[in-house]
Order: structure tokens, then C-alpha cells, then sequence
């Protein structure tokens, strides 16, 4: 159980939907350690004139938020986007408090969700080869020896998720061996054991196709051979692919159809699991005809 006076503080992002922002605050109020538990809520601007109703919404919302020890709101006037505002949001809050968790607007969590959070925090701290720690888990094929609560993978969640400052200082925003590990085949696919998405997605982001804080993220715990920490069974459902996100805008019903209450072991020396790495990797394999897209339209 975590101490009440070690708790990390809860970062929760949100932009111009206000009815998933308050299912996720509400799911998060149920938590056994919200009371204790400071709660920063970054708020960004509109993109266009459609979004300043909602956006307003958003913010007198947060205002009527209780149920935690503290709640400070952090407003941005124009715009930063997800990326940009989870680098600088996550950046300020766990430089000063040293670890920290994440949410975006679109999260549901279990009642012992905090609880999880900062017991693995508390018990990874020290992990070298661990960067983040995540309260979701995709639906995966268990290996049925696999007897642990946890698992590593060498891919960063970013539903529901934590880390340390000494790990985020780590971070290498701008991908500086990006034409590096372009020339290294070997390289890529050693990426692609976190899923064969991960490349294309990397060099997405090098183009500027797309803006992702997350594979960023990924790439930098791959450059330190780290792993993301993850539960066999989720405290974690996100509500936000039913086509209503910026970054999400396609509908799915696949994503944390189930979450689990209870105990978890934690297992100080835990090691990765060839079996459950390739579970997780064939999670994540593209479909076909996505990757015929990358090649014809990107030649990635």
C-alpha cells in the first residue's frame, strides 16, 4: 500500500470534450487515494472558434471538481496541441515532485487504479531498465505459464501511466540519432519488438505527418534498452475511440473492455518474458493494408 505521504501527483490533460473529462474525473474520485492525492489539470486552448464553447465548458467544469487533496488548473490561451502540452505539462509537475501520473480526458480506472500506480512507482523506482510504469494493458494472449501480475515490454504506454524524473530527463524530444538508426536495419527491428508500428510511426513524426509525444517517448526508452511496466490484467478503459479525439479519430471497440479490481504482486526482480513480448509485439502487428498504405503513400 502506498504511504499517504509519498503519493505522486495525478496529471490529467484535456482539451474541448467535457463529458469525457468528467467520466474520467468521476471514475478517478472513486479511487481509494484520490483524497490524498494532488491533481494538476492542464487545459489547452481552442484550435478553432468551434472548440471556445467547449473549451469554456471544460474549464468551469474543473472549477466545480472535488474530492482530492488539491486542484490546480492550468489554463493555455492558444492551442499547444497534445504532444507539446504533455512534454511541458509532465516536464514542470515531475521536476518538482520527482514522479508522476498521467491521465488524458478519456480514462476510466478501477478504484484501486492510484493505489497500483504508486505501489509500482515506490517498487520500480530503482529499475534502471524500467522508464514508465502503466495501469493498462492491451488484451493479450497470456502464455499460459506465465505466472507473474506484471510484465515488462519494450514499448512506453501512454493510457494511464507513470514515471520518474530521472527516467523523463532522458528523453530526447528532438530524436537526434534519427538518421542513424535510418541506416540500421537491425535497429528497426529490434524497435519492432514493441510492435511493428513503431518504425513507421517514428518516421511519421521525423516527416511531420503526425505530432506524438508517445513514440518519442518509446524511442527514448528503446535508446536505453528500458522496458514499460505493465499489469496482466487492467486498471485501465479508454473511452475516447468512439471517434470524438484529436488523436483518435477513428471509432474501435477493442481498446480495455474490462478492467480488474484487486491485488497485484510485485515482484522486485521481475524479468522480461520472451512469450509475453511476443504477445505483445503480435498485438500491435499492422494489418496489411496499413502497411500497404505506408509503403505506397509514405515508402515507409
Amino acid at each position: 500500500m502506498a504511504l499517504n505521504g509519498n503519493l505522486a501527483p495525478i496529471v490529467l490533460f484535456c482539451f474541448n470534450r467535457p463529458w469525457h473529462l468528467k467520466q474520467t474525473v468521476e471514475s478517478l474520485q472513486s479511487s481509494l487515494l484520490a483524497s490524498k492525492s494532488e491533481l494538476f489539470i492542464y487545459s489547452d486552448g481552442p484550435k478553432t472558434d468551434a472548440d471556445q464553447m467547449l473549451v469554456r465548458e471544460v474549464r468551469d467544469y474543473v472549477k466545480e471538481i472535488k474530492g482530492f487533496k488539491n486542484i490546480t488548473l492550468i489554463t493555455s490561451a492558444k492551442n499547444k496541441g497534445l504532444a507539446a502540452s504533455v512534454i511541458d505539462g509532465v516536464s514542470e509537475i515531475v521536476n518538482r515532485y520527482k514522479k508522476v501520473i498521467v491521465l488524458e480526458d478519456d480514462m476510466l480506472s478501477t478504484p484501486d487504479f492510484l493505489n497500483f500506480m504508486n505501489d509500482t512507482l515506490n517498487a520500480y523506482e530503482f529499475r534502471q531498465d524500467i522508464f514508465s510504469v502503466s495501469g493498462y494493458t492491451p488484451p493479450l494472449t497470456i502464455p499460459p505459464d506465465y505466472q507473474a501480475d506484471l510484465y515488462l515490454a519494450p514499448r512506453a504506454s501512454s493510457w494511464g501511466w507513470g514515471t520518474w524524473a530521472d527516467k523523463w530527463e532522458k528523453a530526447d524530444w528532438n530524436v537526434k540519432n534519427f538518421d542513424d538508426i535510418k541506416k540500421k536495419a537491425a535497429a528497426q527491428r529490434e524497435l519492432k519488438n514493441g510492435g511493428n508500428d513503431l518504425w513507421p510511426m517514428l518516421v511519421k513524426q521525423q516527416r511531420g505527418v503526425i505530432d506524438s509525444w508517445a513514440i518519442r517517448w518509446t524511442f527514448s526508452q528503446f535508446n536505453h534498452q528500458a522496458y514499460g511496466l505493465y499489469p496482466v490484467r487492467s486498471k485501465i478503459k479508454n473511452i475516447g475511440t468512439d471517434g470524438s479525439g484529436t488523436n483518435f479519430t477513428f471509432t474501435s471497440a477493442q481498446y480495455g473492455k474490462e478492467m480488474s479490481q484487486g491485488e497485484v504482486l510485485m515482484d522486485p526482480e521481475l524479468k522480461p518474458d520472451a512469450e509475453m513480448i511476443a504477445s505483445f509485439r503480435k498485438y500491435y502487428n499492422l494489418p496489411f493494408a496499413i502497411k500497404i498504405k505506408n509503403w505506397v503513400k509514405y515508402r515507409i
